[in-house]
């Protein structure tokens, strides 16, 4: 099974780039919208899924540039060069900030992948008002 870079583009309706630095890069901004509960020590960042916790996956920050991108690496993932990132920039056309999403999934599962993508996103817009 082969594995398929996805690359997704979200516009936020945002008045700040530190609102959507913050919901991106934070645990208290990741949490509602990512994962139900978030926890970050340094470069590690575990996060929890569920009513008590069922679910728990561990990732490491492997790149971030402050306003720009965060980019995450899970812990358990068997593919070494795979990663997810949450990138940020204001569109110079619309003047609208744009949230980027680039993640990698098996070619069979990624109409699943992005719908899961496209809930966390309606979230975080609700959650957040963008």
């Amino acid at each position: 099974m082969s594995r398929i870079k996805i690359n997704l583009e979200y516009i936020l309706d945002a008045t700040s780039k530190d609102i959507i630095w913050d919901a991106i890069s934070t645990p208290s901004g990741l949490e509602g919208w990512f994962a139900d509960h978030v926890d970050s020590n340094d470069k590690i960042v575990t996060f929890y899924w569920g009513e008590n916790d069922e679910e728990v996956k561990q990732a490491e920050i492997v790149g971030f540039r402050t306003y720009s991108y965060i980019r995450f690496k899970w812990a358990d993932s068997t593919h070494p060069k795979e990663y997810f990132e949450l990138r940020m920039h204001k569109s110079e056309l619309t003047n609208d900030y744009v949230l980027e999403i680039k993640d990698f999934a098996d070619d069979d599962e990624i109409d699943d992948h992005e719908e899961l993508w496209n809930k966390q996103i309606e979230t975080l817009r609700r959650l957040k008002g963008f």
